[in-house]
């Protein structure tokens, strides 16, 4: 290796960011429902919990929590979690996905 090629890599790293995950304040909360929407500026997750036991015709969901996300961060989400789920469906086998489950009324389902 020359001896600008050990320049290269040295001041590679010396530009390498180092991110410092900081969960002094971080909040943990359980999901078991999730949905999505979006507008031209933001993507909103909204996570809360089926508490249902019984399958019923009408199912209210306590949301916990709203995520706004811009629209770059929404998409390296996006690729985070779909190597996540590749890489758990690689050591622990597919995921089966309910088709027969019941989809949501997106109108009905923000009226209280």
């Amino acid at each position: 290796m020359s001896n600008s090629d050990n320049n290269k890599d040295k001041k590679n790293e010396s530009n390498k960011v180092k991110i410092i995950w900081d969960d002094s304040k971080m909040q943990m909360n359980y999901a078991n429902v999730c949905n999505v929407s979006s507008t031209k500026e933001e993507f909103n997750l909204l996570f809360g919990a089926n508490q249902s036991w019984a399958a019923q015709q009408n199912v209210r969901i306590a949301l916990s929590n709203r995520i706004i996300l811009n629209p770059h961060a929404a998409k390296r989400l996006s690729l985070l979690l779909s190597n996540a789920v590749q890489q758990y469906e690689e050591k622990m086998g597919e995921i089966p996905m309910d088709t027969n489950a019941p989809q949501p009324n997106i109108e009905e389902s923000s009226k209280h």
